[in-house]
């Protein structure tokens, strides 16, 4: 008993010190002495709200919506009420408060009794928006996604079933969680590809979203400062709503974003990795005690060729993509057509001898920016670089200490890849730079140049988000290209205005549907006969099925041929958007004998032919 006055304490406790105490507490408990209750201790998500807080900056008090945020929760609490699965694409600039719409929205649907779930691209958005949504639904709030635990996983799932969580925060699998009376289904940075698994089962999450939401009368609201061609295509043909927020929720202006041409850089012998430009903003920022973010852009290892001088970069006449540079044979090849032709010795376009492969990895960055750091002398006393790529952030809770890290930095540089150019809120960031905005922009796929613009406009986005004034800075070897021109301006109307068309003429998303038949296996011999006979095969398939909307691309190796020591073709179907592509292809692959040593997966409507 003089225990048991102290405080709750585990039965555990009591029998470490008094031994078998078994019969003495059901004595206890049977003359209204001790109540004994079984509490489920939750393995992992000890990241609450409060911990937040300290860390991020959480906004305990509701703020005034603005008059775009009021009329937003109104389109979609009405689109809610309609209970037969409308789906709402929330289209706001970054730092318009996109986040205070999904909280006043879930407000809404718990008030009716219903449940939500909210998804997020990146494990590394997690601890932040996990903060954010706690800090207004409490423990209401669970969390799934890749990098917990086995029990982990099963504590929230049993907490979600059991309906002890009324809203779900997790990354794409998060949208299977058993959530009972789902009314609503968020979806932040609709428009990233992660968003797509890439192995068995590939779904896409906005599509199975929508699925589910029409099942069960739920509303689905898609949100993005950078909307897919996809949602917006949607809400020209399919129905959806689309609403907007034009400004940002604390009434700054958007940041200014400077295009550095770096083929003038190295004409005027500056040879340096970081522009002139970019190394005198970083010296001013850091000088007045301010932060920054370093994108190093590594989405894909297809290698390209690129001329330092001029930024040229051979590109194919029929398919509009780069083509990839084969060392071993120094050829240059087409992945989607398989067009290919010799590489050339000097640059096709001015004769220059500086053409060469394009890219340099984090470490490397990193170390010249400490480099540069140090010759700053004192307006660089104690700045940190924090590296956050797929090295640094893949232990377990990695993303939250780096992040942590930087936010504790008194001043200093976060250095990255994709996964810190969306999402992330801190008030002190006033300078980001781009170091090479051709990877993306060079890519051998046809989204290349939305993904580039999606990318500039998102991690321009992480400046100036307070009251401090941003800018950008980016990097490239071909700053008229209308992607980098339009994200410069944040003019996506002149984006659209260059893209769409090609995408028309050429016979690309969003105007047709697309398969890519992925064949692999460890010999290259096997896999190009396969592959080339599975076409030969389709090419039956598709005689036979009489119709004339299809589009059959011969079989090529991919743009990363070899991955894991894994040699890959592959083979490109398109065709009309109101034709079933499964209901043909299905049949067939259903009977065709499997190989013993190679593989073939079908991806219908794929984000990526790298």
């Amino acid at each position: 008993m003089d225990a048991v006055r102290k405080g709750d304490v585990l039965v555990s406790e009591l029998s470490a010190e008094f031994g078998a105490i078994s019969s003495v507490l059901k004595s206890l408990e049977s003359k209204g002495v001790v109540r004994i209750e079984h509490r489920r201790r939750m393995r992992g998500d000890s990241f609450s709200a409060e911990d937040a807080s300290s860390v991020f900056r959480v906004d305990v008090e509701k703020p005034q919506l603005t008059a775009e945020q009021d009329a937003a929760v109104q389109t979609i609490n009405e689109a809610f009420d309609q209970a037969n699965g409308q789906v709402v694409l929330l289209d706001g600039v970054t730092g318009s408060g996109k986040t205070e719409v999904y909280l006043r929205t879930l407000e809404y649907v718990l008030q009716q009794g219903k449940n939500a779930i909210v998804l997020v691209p990146e494990i590394s958005l997690t601890p932040q928006t996990v903060a954010r949504f706690r800090g207004r639904f409490g423990n209401q709030v669970a969390v799934m996604h890749s990098r917990m635990s086995q029990g982990e996983r099963f504590d929230q799932w049993d907490y979600i079933s059991n309906g002890g969580a009324r809203v779900v925060v997790g990354a794409r699998s998060a949208l299977f969680a058993p959530v009972q009376n789902l009314g609503a289904i968020i979806i932040d940075e609709e428009h990233e590809g992660s968003y797509k698994q890439d192995k068995q089962p590939r779904y896409h999450a906005r599509d199975v979203a929508c699925w589910m939401a029409k099942k069960q009368g739920a509303v689905v609201v898609l949100g993005s400062a950078t909307p897919s061609l996809e949602a917006l295509y949607g809400c020209q043909h399919f129905g959806w709503k689309q609403v907007g927020l034009t400004q940002r929720a604390n009434g700054k202006p958007m940041p200014q974003i400077t295009i550095v041409d770096m083929a003038k850089e190295f004409a005027a012998g500056h040879k340096s990795m970081f522009s002139r430009p970019l190394i005198n903003a970083l010296r001013t920022e850091l000088a007045a005690g301010h932060k920054a973010v370093f994108m190093l852009n590594q989405r894909g290892f297809a290698k390209f060729l690129l001329c330092r001088d001029c930024g040229y970069v051979p590109t194919c006449d029929s398919c509009s993509v780069s083509l990839t540079y084969h060392e071993d044979v120094g050829m240059l090849m087409c992945h989607h057509c398989g067009h290919t032709e010799k590489a050339p010795v000097t640059c096709p376009k001015c004769g220059s001898p500086y053409l060469k492969k394009f890219g340099a990895g984090t470490q490397r960055v990193e170390a010249e920016l400490k480099a540069l750091l140090a010759s700053f002398g004192e307006d660089a006393e104690n700045a940190q670089v924090i590296r956050m790529d797929a090295d640094t952030a893949k232990g377990k809770g990695a993303h939250q200490r780096l992040l942590e890290q930087f936010v504790q930095a008194e001043k200093g540089v976060l250095l990255g890849t994709q996964m810190i150019a969306k999402g992330l809120d801190f008030d002190d960031v006033t300078l980001v730079g781009v170091i090479n905005a051709d990877t993306t922009l060079h890519l051998p796929d046809y989204r290349a140049a939305e993904r580039t613009f999606d990318l500039v406009e998102q991690v321009a986005g992480r400046a100036g988000r307070a009251d401090l004034p941003g800018r950008v800075v980016v990097q490239t070897y071909d700053a008229s290209v209308p992607a980098l021109q339009a994200a410069k301006a944040y003019d996506r109307a002149l984006f659209l205005e260059d893209e769409l068309p090609k995408r028309q003429l050429l016979g690309y998303p969003p105007y047709v549907r697309m398969a890519n038949i992925l064949l692999w296996g460890s010999n290259l011999e096997e896999v190009k006969t396969a592959a080339e006979q599975l076409y030969q095969d389709l090419f039956q398939v598709m005689v036979a099925s009489h119709s004339s909307n299809w589009l059959l691309y011969p079989a090529t190796p991919c743009a990363l041929e070899r991955l894991a020591k894994v040699y890959r073709w592959h083979v490109l179907i398109t065709c009309d958007l109101d034709f079933d592509i499964s209901a043909v292809i299905e049949p067939f692959f259903r009977s065709r004998k499997a190989s013993d040593t190679v593989s073939v997966s079908v991806d219908i409507d794929p984000q990526s032919l790298l």
